[in-house]
Formats: structure tokens, C-alpha cells, sequence
């Protein structure tokens, strides 16, 4: 028993190995390009950073492992434990196919067509994100398409969270990622295919429902969710409940990230929702003075509002 143990163990050290070889063949091909966005993004000093003070890599981390480390099982047991209980989610976006401010849809399709001025992908490192699966960890078949949205926020400034999205996690409870980024200035970046399952939320359910991918891990709503974070203000660089709130040109590219999202993914409006209502751990409250009367007039201009 013990010799099998042992075999099966090096067996898996030696394939994780090769694996990271390969990324790391992957990571140095790229190198370059993530160099030159990496400049783009932190070459404005005072843009991107809270009135001159950025805080230390590992202050994030910590916010972000003590979450993380919750979600951890002390004691993982091969039963399936039992789906959460449903929390209702009412959405604040309403439907709407009249009253449409079309000067506003005019700006927001002539800010889409250019949106490779504002618009960029960077790869981040690859153990902050994974392959969403389409089986959980108990062998049971599950859906891994993308239909549910969570909004969050950075707390910290806009380089400050790439840093930490691009500097290697190996340790589960470190890990983290959001799909797309938000600056202030309206600027978005794009750290993770949306096919792929990206690591920003913890423990978490939508409407009762999660999935368990590893057996040391709680249930979250990774494998399903599309995460977009939003640059936190200055104003709220602690942990306060409110800030300044967010920007017109944030609010302007939120509602076309959004938009192609909901097209790509046939997304009802009501799968937009936020990280404190799917964190089970009662600790989130991003994102903190959030308008969705400002999101509400932007995706009913782009006609996103009129469905049943």
C-alpha cells in the first residue's frame, strides 16, 4: 500500500514538473509583449497609484489568501457534501426597450469601434487561472459554460493587482485572477480568456449552486463565472463600506465588456451580479458604491435591456 502510495505520488510530481516546463516555454515566448503592456499600464505614476502610496504586493495577497484559506477543508471527505442554500438575487437592472438615450448609444458604439485604443490582453501568470472542467471533483458531469457574471473590485490600485496576477501562486490558497480588469481612466484589460476559469471568488455560490473541483477545496463559482473587477478609487484604499465610487469611462467600458458577454453568451441580464452576494463567507462587500442606474442606462442604449 505504502509503495503505491509512493509510486503514484512521484508519478504526479514528475507530470507536474513536465508541465510547468512547458509554461514556463510559454511564459518566456511572451515575455515581451506582457513587458510592453506592463509599461503601458504603470508608466502613468500618479494615474494608477493612490496619492503616491502603493501598497506592498503582499498586503493584497494577504487580503486575498485569508479568503482563499477559508475556503480550504481541513478534513476533505469523499462524500459530496450538499449543495448551500439558495440565496435569492433580485437585479437592479430592469428591462427596458423605451426611453433609450441614443446621443449615449451613439458615444458607446463609436467608443467600441476604436476600442483597440483602449482595449488590451495581457497574459498573466499561469497558475493564477485554469481550465474551467467539465467534470467535478466526484466524477459527476457538470455544465462549465459561462453564466454568471461577478463584479468586484480591486481595493488597490490597477498595478498593484496586475502585479499580483502576474507574479506565480503555487500554493491554491494564493491563487487569483479576474478575467478582465477596469482602470479609472477607462482603460480595460483582458488577463484571462473567458473560456477559462479564473480564481476571483473564493467561497461561493449563485442561486445554490457551485462547484467542487478539488476535494481539499469548498464549492465556488469559478468554474461558471465570468469575474470583472473594477480600479477602486483612491478614496478606497481601506476597508470602508463606501468610496468616491467609480468613473464615467469606467462605467462606459463596463457596459461593452458586458455587452459582448452577453452576446457571446446568451447572458440575461439577471447573471450580472456582485461578490458580496455570491461570497458565502460573509465577508466581501465589493463592489463597494457601485450604480447600477449608471450601468442600467448604458446597456438598455446598446439594447441589452429588452428581453423577457
Amino acid at each position: 500500500m505504502v509503495r503505491d502510495r509512493l509510486s503514484r505520488y512521484w508519478s504526479d510530481l514528475r507530470s507536474r514538473v513536465q508541465e510547468h516546463r512547458g509554461l514556463s516555454i510559454t511564459a518566456a515566448a511572451a515575455g515581451s509583449l506582457a513587458l510592453g503592456l506592463v509599461g503601458w499600464v504603470l508608466v502613468d505614476q500618479g494615474g494608477l497609484s493612490h496619492a503616491g502610496v502603493r501598497p506592498s504586493l503582499m498586503e493584497l495577497l494577504d487580503q486575498v489568501g485569508r479568503e482563499r484559506g477559508r475556503q480550504l477543508e481541513e478534513n476533505p471527505s469523499s462524500s459530496v457534501p450538499l449543495p448551500p442554500k439558495s440565496r435569492s438575487w433580485r437585479s437592479p437592472l430592469a428591462r427596458q426597450c423605451s426611453d433609450v438615450d441614443t446621443a449615449l448609444r451613439s458615444r458607446l458604439n463609436q467608443l467600441d469601434a476604436r476600442s483597440s485604443s483602449w482595449r488590451a490582453f495581457v497574459k498573466i501568470d499561469p497558475t493564477n487561472f485554469g481550465e474551467r472542467y467539465d467534470q467535478d471533483a466526484f466524477g459527476r458531469r457538470i455544465d462549465a459554460t459561462p453564466r454568471v457574471v461577478v463584479l468586484h473590485e480591486t481595493v488597490y490600485s490597477l498595478g498593484s493587482a496586475l502585479n499580483t496576477f502576474m507574479t506565480p501562486h503555487p500554493r491554491d490558497e494564493d491563487q487569483v485572477s479576474y478575467h478582465t480588469l477596469v482602470g479609472q481612466d477607462g482603460r480595460v484589460l483582458d488577463l484571462v480568456d473567458p473560456l477559462n476559469r479564473a480564481y476571483g471568488a473564493g467561497f461561493s455560490a449563485f442561486l445554490g449552486e457551485w462547484a467542487i473541483t478539488n476535494k481539499k477545496l469548498k464549492g465556488s463559482v469559478n468554474n461558471f463565472a465570468l469575474h470583472l473587477s473594477l480600479e477602486t478609487p483612491p478614496s478606497g484604499a481601506n476597508a470602508n463600506g463606501t468610496h468616491a465610487g467609480y468613473t464615467t469611462q469606467q462605467y462606459d467600458a463596463l457596459a461593452l465588456v458586458l455587452s459582448g458577454w452577453i452576446r457571446s453568451f446568451n447572458l440575461p441580464p439577471a447573471a450580472i451580479t456582485t461578490h458580496r452576494h455570491v461570497d458565502l463567507g460573509g465577508e466581501r462587500g465589493d463592489p463597494r458604491s457601485f450604480d447600477w442606474s449608471k450601468l442600467q442606462v448604458r446597456l438598455a442604449a446598446l439594447g441589452d435591456l429588452c428581453v423577457t
